[in-house]
């Protein structure tokens, strides 16, 4: 039966026949204090109020049906269905506008050849496609000794060792491993530019999504400013990302409003006039490629800083090496993405932003990108002489340094004042030899001038 009901409840003669036992009065006592509450001679006002309202209710609620109750429950897996309906809908609108701005920019780039068919234009197309031509006919053996008498001319010209042919090869090696006989060598030149600007404005918004992140922009300027001057260092890691910085997952683990700056940045490359006459379709130009070598460089680098990423983002400055070894491969204008990157570097040190993560990401961006740069044959060892790009060189050094520093701080278990006469001492060391390698070397010519793009 129910307990405390009716029917359990003996009878007052059974309980005459039968008294409780002592050990009956013991295990009841507990509970009747339960069952009975201490009386109060005031109740409390949220009591009173709650007394209330259950007795006015009453009625009401006697007549409720009973899955009434239930209304409130279920709220929350509609609210939860519409939400989600909501962000896949909403992505959806987003990865439709960003097919958009790419399947118009390419759209616009080939507006010559529809107009006019795949015709190779301007000066010095024509002249990367007879190059392209010559390697695809002869092997790349024979194309790093060609030696053109047709250009120049009456002088000729070493083209082996004069231009950057990260275009060309990716011209033949689109004909030979992708198109085949589907499309011939005139048609894979002329269309180059305009599918490599479609993937720049690709990669472009990939860059303004990375850089909008909430992991990223966890912090202002002016934070940043204050606790370089400080002394101190915030670890982004930790931020507390609520409010207007919080980070909405819409699907697919990716956020917003970081999608929606995406977007509009793909909007932006694809109309932009700087880019858009230099991957047209037909100029088959090396600025056409090296742009999007240019924006993967950018993209790689800063994914590799991501804040709160400490164990693997490293490798991305890795990958932005081997983009950056295709930018120089394709381009000469591989010096300005080299010094961007060795300033933002350097910037980060000055702000208090140094840490073993980008130690590692610059350091592998740097030998990685060096080493196989100096691998094409116009480059050579330009990069450890030129003078322009002798900055980010420096920046490395002085990574290694501080890095060296930073281990021997944490060894010896340095205070904040014992480390900077570490750093003054170990730095002031490294400067001194550094001048001694300058008086040696530059009277003997091994540096060279600063080239014709910086002047």
């Amino acid at each position: 039966g129910v307990r405390g009901g009716v029917a359990d409840r003996p009878s007052a003669e059974h309980e005459q026949d039968h008294p409780p036992t002592p050990s009956q009065n013991t295990v009841q006592a507990p509970r009747a204090a339960k069952a009975m509450p201490p009386k109060s001679s005031k109740a409390s006002a949220p009591e009173a109020a709650a007394a209330s309202s259950s007795s006015s209710g009453g009625g009401r609620n006697s007549n409720r049906p009973k899955g009434a109750g239930s209304t409130s429950s279920s709220s929350a897996p509609s609210t939860g269905a519409s939400s989600t309906l909501f962000s896949l809908t909403w992505i959806s609108a987003l990865l439709y506008g960003a097919y958009f701005c790419v399947s118009w920019a390419y759209r616009i780039r080939l507006q010559a050849i529809e107009e006019y068919g795949p015709v190779i234009h301007e000066f010095d197309p024509w002249f990367n496609y007879r190059a392209t031509e010559y390697l695809y006919l002869n092997g790349a053996e024979k194309f790093w000794s060609w030696f053109d008498y047709q250009s120049w001319y009456p002088l000729g010209r070493p083209v082996g060792t004069t231009i950057y042919p990260g275009m060309q090869f990716t011209a033949v090696y689109l004909k030979t491993y992708l198109f085949g006989d589907r499309m011939s060598l005139n048609d894979v030149c002329c269309y180059m530019p305009a599918w490599f600007g479609a993937l720049s404005t690709f990669l472009i918004g990939c860059l303004a999504y990375e850089c909008s992140l909430p992991e990223n922009t966890g912090t202002t300027l002016v934070g940043v400013l204050v606790e370089a001057l400080q002394g101190r260092r915030t670890d982004t890691s930790t931020l507390d990302t609520s409010g207007r910085r919080s980070r909405r997952v819409v699907a697919l683990g990716l956020s917003t409003p970081a999608l929606e700056c995406a977007v509009f940045a793909m909007g932006f490359m694809a109309v932009v006039p700087a880019h858009l006459m230099r991957s047209v379709g037909g100029g088959f130009d090396n600025e056409s490629v090296a742009i999007s070598a240019m924006s993967l460089t950018f993209l790689l680098w800063v994914r590799s800083l991501r804040a709160g990423d400490n164990n693997r983002s490293h490798w991305y400055g890795l990958l932005a090496g081997l983009a950056y070894f295709y930018m120089v491969a394709a381009w000469g204008g591989y010096v300005f993405v080299l010094n961007l990157v060795g300033c933002h570097a350097a910037v980060l040190v000055l702000l208090g932003r140094f840490s073993r993560k980008v130690y590692l990401s610059y350091s592998l961006f740097y030998a990685v990108g060096t080493a196989l740069a100096i691998q094409v044959p116009v480059v050579g060892w330009t990069p450890l002489k030129s003078l322009e790009q002798l900055g980010p060189a420096l920046v490395f050094v002085g990574y290694q340094v501080l890095y060296g520093c930073e281990v021997v701080r944490i060894r010896r278990k340095l205070g904040r004042a014992d480390a900077w006469k570490l750093r003054i001492k170990v730095v002031s060391l490294c400067a001194v030899v550094g001048i001694l390698l300058l008086v040696v070397f530059t009277p003997k010519g091994y540096f060279g001038p600063i080239s014709s793009r910086v002047r």
